[in-house]
């Protein structure tokens, strides 16, 4: 087994899952069997309790894991299926070590750090290393691990310290460290500046670990003579400083990485036996997907209407999956991000900017998407969003909270009921739409809730969702919940034209929700963001940028299938057909500093 460690330097947030993936992305590419992990210091045992604020989205795995963003990264990119496993955190070792020492496993040594701790992660990492993560079985090859936080932070000691022995436990040629540095430029001189990146190596070197690549993160492209300098100063070799500016998209990322050599280098220094020179088209796929994402030119405006607009990374996934579909159908895709108080009537005297903008934005675009969510605030906005969507014909896709929304409003607008709330918000009101369900409120507000990848099967065979599916009888996606909808109003809703046309095995879940007579109403209690890839769209979020663009009834006509003219809009010119009915094909060259 081959391992990656990707280390962080000067600050957090400079792009290291997107450089992980981008390795796993570039070895998969030339036939090497890849796994990921992400290591995060916190005392967490998962990231199931955090507030989107503080750490962004929590992405749910098949098996119900609640882990950190940067795991969805890893599957979209390496279209990998991970574990919870795979995401370890300071409080998953610590549990485990605690619980080895009341069972006596210890037989009465002092349990320490260095070496009970250390161990554990050791052991962690190569137990999982060696888990397969495809339907092939095959046991993965190289294994890239992502430490998160920067060199130097008190709560990762543990970890770098761990890894300082397991270098020499798997011998240098199966072990690579590429640390990622920041080289800021100040506006007031317009200079990179290397003296952080300086900083960062030698204290990554003060702790026992010696990079082998160093990744310099940046604004603008930085010249050869910066390289030169980190180079000289940080004791690598020219050939082993990769620079990574801001880019038109994450999907060049692997690209600009494959044009300064990195295969070469992790070909050498792991002995990996790549053939050498690389085939014609290699990445061509990928090559195409980012020459795609830059090329396209018309745009198709989503609003988000949600409870934590403040951060996008909040609904990261939600926004990727989006982007896969707008891609695939051929448009630009622009995120409103519209915060669900503002849509509300009481915001209208207490923040009267605020309401009109909001209105003004929801109004303007093509399509709405109510995603999921916790906790009342602004769930009377997202009923407001889904309202203005089924009385003005409006593509709207509902997820699981946004399905609640979507019933609750129907059931008080449509079908005229008093007091209609969820029990989430009000547990004692007089028409409860929505419930919960006991078996998944234990108490405990963490890996309670219904998780992980459930079977939905669908009851009918009127219904787009299942036409976008491609008419399958059973679908399997991702959940997150611990509310639902009552079972005793679902005949009343649908009745009314609300139909559930799709729901769990045991026909007691409501999963799938659309309007009848809408061009696109649909709502889903899973969470099909966590399984969209930039190759494959998610069925859901494709259907809604088909019919924000009006190429929905074209593409269920055509078979679900998207052909040059469908991905025309009514006001594109002829030089959009020919790129996109001639150009995807071709081997895309992509030129040093791109």
């Amino acid at each position: 087994m081959k391992y990656i460690l990707v280390t962080g330097g000067v600050i957090s947030g400079v792009g290291k899952g997107v450089i992980a993936s981008s390795f796993g992305t570039i070895l998969k590419s030339c036939g090497i069997h890849v796994t990921s992990i992400k290591i995060d210091p916190y005392l967490n045992i998962d990231a199931g309790t955090f507030s989107p604020y503080e750490h962004g989205e929590v992405y749910v795995l098949d098996d119900g894991g609640e882990v950190d963003l940067d795991l969805g990264n890893y599957e979209r990119f390496l279209d990998v299926i991970l574990h919870k496993d795979n995401n370890i955190t300071t409080g998953k070792i610590y549990e485990n070590v605690i619980r080895k020492e009341r069972k006596g496993d210890y037989l009465g040594k002092t349990v320490q750090v260095v070496p009970h701790i250390t161990d554990a992660i050791q052991e962690w990492v190569e137990k999982i290393a060696n888990r397969p993560v495809t339907d092939d079985g095959k046991i993965p090859e190289v294994c890239i691990i992502e430490l998160g936080g920067t060199i130097g932070d008190i709560e990762g000691m543990p970890f770098v310290e761990a890894f300082r022995q397991f270098q020499f436990k798997v011998k240098k040629d199966n072990f690579c460290v590429a640390h990622v540095s920041l080289v800021p430029s100040p506006k007031s001189t317009g200079e990179a500046k290397t003296k952080p990146t300086q900083s960062s190596v030698r204290e990554l070197r003060g702790l026992g670990l010696s990079p082998d690549l160093i990744i310099c993160r940046s604004e603008k492209p930085i010249g050869d003579s910066v390289k030169e300098k980190i180079s000289n100063f940080c004791h690598v070799g020219p050939e082993q400083v990769i620079t990574i500016h801001d880019l038109s998209s994450i999907y060049r990322v692997p690209l600009l990485m494959v044009d300064q050599g990195v295969i070469h280098y992790l070909n050498d220094r792991l002995k990996l036996n790549i053939p050498i020179p690389l085939p014609l088209g290699f990445m061509s796929t990928w090559q195409n997907l980012a020459n795609r994402v830059d090329h396209l030119r018309d745009p198709v405006h989503i609003a988000l209407v949600g409870k934590y607009t403040k951060l996008e990374d909040a609904y990261a996934s939600v926004t990727k999956s989006l982007q896969h579909a707008a891609i695939k159908v051929g448009f630009k895709l622009v995120v409103e991000f519209i915060d669900a108080m503002s849509l509300e009537e009481q915001a209208k005297t207490a923040d009267p900017v605020a309401y009109h903008e909001a209105w003004k934005t929801l109004c303007s675009t093509n399509g709405v998407i109510v995603p999921g969510g916790f906790g009342e605030r602004g769930i009377n906005g997202k009923m407001e969003a889904v309202t203005w969507c089924r009385e003005h014909n409006i593509p709207f896709l509902g997820i699981c909270l946004g399905l609640q929304a979507a019933v609750m409003e129907f059931s008080k607008n449509v079908l005229k009921l008093d007091d209609v709330n969820s029990m989430e918000f009000a547990p004692d009101c007089k028409n409860p739409v929505v419930i919960d369900m006991p078996e998944h409120n234990k108490g405990d507000m963490g890996g309670t809730m219904r998780l992980g990848k459930r079977a939905t099967r669908f009851v009918t065979d009127k219904s787009v969702l299942r036409q976008l599916y491609g008419n399958v009888e059973l679908i399997e996606e991702r959940h997150r919940h611990r509310y639902e909808v009552n079972p005793k109003y679902v005949s009343d809703l649908e009745a009314a034209g609300l139909k559930f046309v799709g729901r769990d095995e045991d026909n007691i879940r409501m999963e799938i929700v659309e309007l009848e007579g809408h061009d696109y109403f649909v709502a889903t209690q899973f969470h099909p963001e966590y399984t969209s890839r930039p190759m494959t769209p998610s069925p859901p979020f494709l259907g809604l940028i088909l019919a924000s663009v009006k190429k929905l009834k074209s593409y269920l006509a055509k078979g679900c299938r998207l052909s040059p003219s469908l991905l025309l809009s009514d006001d594109s010119d002829e030089g959009s057909l020919e790129y996109f009915a001639n150009g995807l094909n071709k081997e895309l060259v992509v030129p040093g500093g791109v």
